[in-house]
C-alpha cells in the first residue's frame, strides 16, 4: 500500500485531536474530488513498517492526546490497500484500545466484499458513499455530499 499524506496532529478530519493517514489508490475517481493526486494506487510513498510504527508511536503520545485515528485517500478500501489497512487497525485496536478510528470510503457498506467486512470489524465509524458533486453541501459535517452517510458502528 501506498500514502499520500500523513498527518500527525489532525483536528479536520473527524472529531478531536487525531492522526489522520490519507491512502493512495481509488477506483471511483468522482467528479469534483479534492483529493485527485490519490488515486492512483502507485502514487505517493510506501506504506512500509517504520511508517506503521510512526502512526503507533503517535497515537500513544501523551504529550499530544489524540481522540483517534482517521483513514482516508484515495480509499482505504481499495482492494490494493485493504490487507495494510487491515493489518493497521488490527494494531491500533490492540495497542490503543482508547482510540477511535473513522475511515472514509466511497464503497457502501452493504456493498462490501469479505475482504473489506474484516476492516470493519475494527473500525468504530464509516462514512461511506461516493462523493457526488451535485449534492455537495459545505455544511455537512465529516462529509461532503449528502448522499453519503455516517456508520457509527461502535
Amino acid at each position: 500500500m501506498n500514502y499520500h499524506q500523513y498527518f500527525p496532529v489532525d483536528v479536520i478530519n473527524g472529531p478531536g485531536t487525531r492522526a489522520s493517514l490519507f491512502v493512495s489508490g481509488c477506483e471511483h475517481q468522482c467528479r469534483g474530488c479534492y483529493n485527485q493526486s490519490t488515486w492512483k494506487p502507485c502514487s505517493g510513498h510506501e506504506f512500509d513498517i517504520a511508517m506503521q510504527e510512526r502512526v503507533l508511536s503517535d497515537l500513544k503520545d501523551t504529550r499530544i492526546k489524540r481522540k483517534g485515528l482517521s483513514l482516508s485517500g484515495g480509499d482505504p478500501l481499495h482492494p490494493a490497500n485493504v490487507a495494510s489497512i487491515l493489518a493497521l487497525v488490527k494494531r491500533v485496536k490492540a495497542e490503543c484500545p482508547d482510540k477511535d478510528i473513522w475511515l472514509w470510503s466511497g464503497y457502501l457498506l452493504d456493498e462490501l466484499a469479505d475482504a473489506q467486512r474484516a476492516v470493519i470489524e475494527y473500525i468504530d465509524v464509516l462514512v461511506d458513499g461516493k462523493f457526488e458533486q451535485e449534492l455537495a453541501d459545505p455544511s455537512l459535517v465529516f462529509h461532503g455530499s449528502s448522499n453519503q452517510v455516517i456508520h457509527y458502528l461502535t
